[in-house]
């Protein structure tokens, strides 16, 4: 049986027909007008997205979820009290004042989702994914999580419970993915490797041992 679980918004949402490629042509509309009338600096803008990219982005949450696999206690406190555990690496910040984390395991498969717009944590996943802040996506992975699952390549067996988490102003998820087998020994710089953006928004996996060698 699949289970879903998500808080509601009393709030509208855009067209479900809308593409991705529609909301990216929208997004570049917007800068070339506020470059153009001077609002925004070019170099600026470019700064604070390769800063979100690269040092704010997904590898912040890689390193998280490397601990909480090779340090059952780090994990505990990480499941208990996410903002806390994450600022012990100094990944603080806007976007990422409430955190929770929450953990896939055989019998459960976590999805996280915006369906009012696009919160998401920032200090530990960067910038969102253009597909994240689609109005297909946030209506889908609420009705249809499995078929959202399977468009990402994730397969999961019949028996395995879907829960999705419906992100706000107020709280934000980080999904703790499954350690891959066969990293038994492997120090955290290594683990750290295989979790990907879309791992710890639950769109996707973990890498495979062998995909980092």
């Amino acid at each position: 049986m699949t289970a879903q679980d998500h808080h509601d918004h009393d709030h509208e949402h855009g067209e479900e027909g809308s593409a991705l490629p529609e909301i990216a042509l929208r997004v570049k509309a917007l800068e070339s007008i506020l470059v153009e009338k001077g609002y925004v600096d070019p170099a600026a803008l470019d700064l604070l997205i390769e800063t979100y990219e690269t040092k704010i982005g997904p590898r912040n949450g890689a390193w998280v979820v490397a601990k909480a696999w090779a340090d059952p206690a780090y994990r505990d406190r990480l499941r208990a009290d996410a903002g806390a555990a994450i600022a012990e690496f100094g990944f603080v910040g806007r976007q990422g004042e409430h955190m929770v984390a929450v953990e896939n395991t055989p019998d459960t498969h976590n999805l996280v989702v915006c369906t009012l717009c696009s919160c998401y944590p920032w200090p530990v996943l960067g910038l969102p994914p253009v597909w994240y802040k689609s109005a297909p996506y946030r209506s889908r992975a609420v009705i249809d999580p499995r078929g959202v699952l399977a468009d990402f390549g994730v397969a999961l067996p019949e028996t395995t419970r879907i829960r999705v988490w419906d992100s706000t102003a107020e709280t934000r998820y980080l999904v703790i993915p499954m350690r891959p087998a066969g990293t038994e020994g492997w120090d955290e710089d290594a683990l750290a490797d295989l979790v990907t953006r879309d791992s710890m928004i639950g769109a996707g996996q973990a890498r495979e041992p062998e995909a980092a060698r």
